[in-house]
């Protein structure tokens, strides 16, 4: 091997060279902020496989994105002392492609598959038996000519990451001999995130405006991260670099980010559907063309958050804004209008 494979990443390497997003990443379970029941399940699970001096078995995260599964996974290295390769699930197209990553793996090292959910149905099949026997059946050749080549696979841990497990068939769920559910932060969580990130990227922050920037994280690390960066920009170039809530507060104004941690598409949804449809029902695509975004963005972007925190209902004729959604917007709802308490998850999409 002439030079380190640019896919795989030392979990022991002095971070000190890597890009911004990796330096902020925690690099062991003790660093890594909340999810305490999955970091202690993690704790146990890796302890055991260092005891019994074989890797762990495979481990899947699920969440919504932002949450810490990247991180997760560097840490189940980082914990273990080996190195790993990271790929992702729409990359592995071919079966071909996987038995390449597989067999080039060293005894002990995790793979990361990103997405999961996604990764192509034969190569799939193929993880099978190497998660389970750590062999491969390269099939070379086509037709009644066709022959299967086993080879062997080092033993090593698969670490999953999906934020849509519905989407994971029965079989590859099965094969993971850990599941762990990431869920949203709570402020006083992201206070704690914020304080370390703020020393690692030398920002001068007073504990009410992490408190304020955390208030309007969505309950997401990534989110958190990001605000405080522009936070701090909007403080060396508007103000002396010192983040107080003063500064905080007038910089997420400026990225047009409330207090709730709306943004400007969250309020154009909603505001489109209150104002433009009188609060619904209106179709997904409808109230995307009003807003002049994707069908998906919607979807996948705005919706998830504005359902969670109760001002959008998905019903079976549309979406539909409830009475905090228009008291959010300052409006007076209409008497038909969704009542607050209504429980979303009666609603089909």
């Amino acid at each position: 091997m002439n030079g380190p494979d640019p896919a795989v990443v030392s979990a022991v390497a002095d971070p000190g060279e890597r890009d911004l997003e990796q330096s902020l990443r925690p690099r062991s379970l003790a660093e890594f902020i909340a999810q305490p029941r999955v970091r202690e399940q993690l704790e146990v699970l890796l302890r055991s496989a260092q005891r019994r001096d074989r890797p762990p078995d495979h481990i899947l995260l699920s969440g919504p994105p932002g949450l810490g599964k990247t991180s997760l996974a560097m840490i189940v290295a980082a914990e273990l002392g080996s190195a790993i390769r990271v790929t992702s699930g729409p990359a592995i197209e071919r079966s071909g492609d996987l038995a390449a990553i597989l067999t080039a793996l060293a005894p002990g090292d995790v793979l990361f598959i990103d997405e999961i959910h996604r990764i192509a149905r034969p190569a799939e099949e193929l993880l099978y038996s190497a998660m389970e026997d750590f062999r491969v059946d390269v099939v070379v050749g086509k037709g009644p000519g066709a022959t299967a080549i086993p080879l062997d696979v080092e033993p090593f841990t698969l670490v999953g990451a999906t934020t849509r497990s519905g989407l994971l068939t029965g079989p590859l769920r099965d094969r993971f001999g850990f599941v762990g559910h990431l869920d949203f932060y709570e402020p006083d969580e992201l206070e704690l995130l914020l304080a370390r990130s703020a020393a690692i990227l030398g920002v001068r922050i007073d504990a009410v405006a992490a408190r304020e920037i955390a208030g309007r994280s969505r309950g997401t690390p990534r989110i958190a991260n990001r605000l405080l960066r522009r936070v701090r920009d909007y403080a060396e170039v508007r103000a002396d670099g010192q983040v107080t809530h003063e500064i905080a507060a007038a910089a997420l104004s400026v990225y047009e980010v409330d207090q709730l941690g709306l943004d400007r598409l969250d309020r154009a949804v909603l505001g489109a559907l209150v104002t433009k449809f009188g609060g619904g029902p209106v179709g997904l695509s409808t109230l995307a063309v009003a807003v002049g975004e994707e069908r998906e963005t919607v979807e996948e972007v705005a919706e998830p958050f504005l359902v969670r925190m109760g001002f959008l209902a998905r019903t079976p004729r549309g979406r539909i804004a409830t009475p905090a959604a228009w008291a959010h917007l300052g409006l007076a709802a209409p008497s038909a209008a969704v009542p607050t308490s209504v429980d979303t998850a009666l609603f089909e999409d």
